[in-house]
């Protein structure tokens, strides 16, 4: 059995959806559905249970989760980067994580997490694996990088595959629970559906209007890396999960504007002050690591993965059985 902490949620749903692909549906789905729509990301998936996160974690501290458990998946966190209660954000992402992580050595299940490119900061030292990188600016960032620090203690002596995945901004299906921390095309998607323009933040840290560049990666392709690192002997760390290549705000636009097949023009809005200092205005990841490991599947094209996702928003935003 396959165990997805975060399985109703954005990426955790896909990688369900892209096991279901492949005749898996030995799947144990944990999460927490609260009062939202995410549990509408569970219609189109076939597993075998699904159960609460608090009810989970209590089966891993009883050591009662079972036998035949090859893989925990962990997508579950608390992914608001405006969430500035650090001992909340401890207890849900460092605390839980490092639970999975020591009962996966015990009993050595490969355990494949969800780490964030957040932990670069400003990006001042480039965006490659290694500590002199690295520098949290919030507390999100913060508590996945010092679960990364914990888990670099065990890569040498593990038994079983230990692999972190530092996600760089990632857009695709299923990820409308999101709310305000869905990415950017989502927020442009239903501005323009009502009417509005696509709207950027005008220029900020030397950068022009809307030409902040982002590592966009879409979710399918962070799919693809996560079960390549199941299928693959790659050694126990932490490597990047982007695409290598970075582009503007004004080319999401242009590219939502496009597969909309649109006339609007972009407009800019003044730049927050909360977000000064605390925005990353460029990211681009470096894939070396991942590269030399043996990953030469790929990424989708930035327009062909945009007009895919508007495609799949305008047919009713969720996965369908039989679809």
């Amino acid at each position: 059995m396959i165990i997805v902490t975060g399985g109703a949620g954005f990426i955790g749903s896909n990688i369900v959806r892209a096991l279901n692909e492949r005749g898996r549906t030995d799947v144990l789905i944990v999460d927490d559905l609260g009062e939202g729509d995410k549990y509408k990301n569970l219609i189109g998936l076939r597993f075998v249970d699904y159960c609460h996160k608090d009810n989970f974690m209590k089966l891993i501290k009883e050591s009662t989760l079972g036998q035949n458990i090859t893989a925990i998946f962990h997508e579950g966190a608390c992914s608001d980067t405006m969430q500035y209660d650090v001992n909340f954000m401890m207890r849900s992402n460092y605390e839980y994580s490092k639970e999975l992580l020591r009962t996966c050595i015990a009993k050595q299940i490969t355990f494949i997490y969800a780490s964030s490119a957040s932990v670069y900061g400003m990006g001042k030292n480039g965006f490659r694996e290694e500590e002199a990188c690295e520098n949290a600016l919030n507390p999100y960032a913060f508590s996945k990088l010092i679960f990364d620090r914990y888990a670099r203690q065990f890569f040498a002596a593990a038994k079983s595959k230990i692999i972190g995945l530092r996600y760089f901004n990632v857009f695709g299906q299923q990820e409308s629970h999101k709310g305000k921390m869905a990415s950017i095309f989502y927020q442009m998607y239903r501005r323009m559906k009502l009417g509005g323009s696509p709207k950027l933040f005008k220029g900020t840290d030397g950068y022009g209007d809307g030409e902040q560049r982002r590592d966009f990666v879409y979710v399918k392709d962070v799919v693809k890396v996560n079960l390549w690192c199941l299928d693959n002997n790659l050694a126990n760390g932490i490597y990047n999960c982007g695409t290598g290549h970075a582009h503007t705000y004004n080319e999401v636009a242009k590219a939502m504007i496009d597969a909309m097949n649109s006339k609007m023009k972009t407009t800019y809005c003044d730049f927050p002050d909360a977000l000064i200092g605390k925005y990353q205005s460029f990211t681009e990841a470096d894939m070396t690591k991942l590269s030399a490991a043996g990953y030469k599947e790929g990424f989708t094209k930035f327009n062909t993965a945009v007009a895919e996702y508007c495609k799949f928003l305008e047919d009713g935003g969720y996965y369908t059985l039989g679809k």
